[in-house]
């Protein structure tokens, strides 16, 4: 059962026409053979019969798009009178049983063409003219297309589970973002990599997130503990010893200075 019946007039933009149903059928249908768009020239089988074919896929289908160029309304039948003001015409015929049958009509206005004047159409269409249309020009073929199928996709959500386009979009995001998280899963690694190579020979207390104390390659004493900091440099006369520092760095600092009394050598 189709989800879209493609409905145009023979002498009036079958071009685009085509393109619209070539595209609808590359997003949409499935690769089980599901045909979710109906183009009579390609959907109807070799040997089938082609009005049972046409009012079958009408009555089934979930929406119509009627293709409308600046023609539509004037291309002449066999008589030489308009073609659609012939009750035998299948354009008219495909509309119409959509509209009877409240199925979605969508009016897809191809190029120069305007909104469709009701003044013209039979009085079994005249409800064509109030539906809310779409356009399509050569000119913006990708994006005009892109738009129709994003729209379709909305309205009917059958159609939107099958959006190959959607899918494809989904899976690139995805592995998009798995590449990221893997770029930075390694850059953290090479981080914590470096560090455990450049900070060696020392000691105190280094957290996942580097925080904490650590005191690298300590020359003299060091106390790592918590509350006032008492710094002791015991020098002699040149002002050298070891100096060492405790704490957080929060409390009193407290300082103390000896000054050492060399000893005589009786003293040795």
């Amino acid at each position: 059962m189709p989800d879209v019946f493609v409905n145009y007039r023979t002498g009036d933009e079958e071009s685009a026409a085509t393109m619209i149903a070539r595209e609808l059928a590359r997003r949409f249908d499935d690769e089980r053979d599901n045909e979710r768009i109906f183009f009579a020239s390609n959907s109807i089988k070799l040997g089938r019969r082609f009005p049972e074919e046409l009012v079958k896929a009408v009555e089934q289908c979930d929406a119509l798009l009627a293709v409308i160029g600046p023609r539509w309304a004037e291309v002449q039948g066999a008589d030489g009178r308009p073609a659609l003001q012939s009750e035998q015409d299948w354009t008219r015929r495909e509309i119409r049983t959509a509209l009877e049958r409240g199925i979605l009509v969508i009016p897809v206005l191809v190029g120069k063409a305007t909104r469709i004047d009701r003044t013209v159409l039979p009085d079994d269409l005249r409800e064509l003219a109030d539906c809310q249309y779409r356009r399509f020009d050569h000119r913006n073929a990708e994006s005009d297309l892109a738009g129709l199928g994003d729209a379709l996709a909305r309205l009917l959500p059958e159609l939107g589970a099958a959006d190959r386009d959607a899918r494809t979009a989904r899976e690139r995001a995805e592995a998009k973002s798995r590449k990221k998280s893997g770029k930075d899963v390694g850059h953290t690694r090479m981080r914590s990599r470096d560090v455990e190579q450049r900070v060696r020979g020392g000691i105190g207390n280094l957290n996942g997130d580097l925080s904490g104390t650590f005191v690298n390659e300590p020359q003299g004493p060091v106390n790592t503990g918590q509350g006032p900091q008492y710094n002791a440099p015991h020098f002699q006369g040149d002002n050298t010893g070891v100096q060492f520092t405790a704490g957080d760095n929060s409390g009193t600092v407290h300082q103390r200075f000896e000054r050492e009394h060399r000893r005589s050598d009786d003293e040795r």
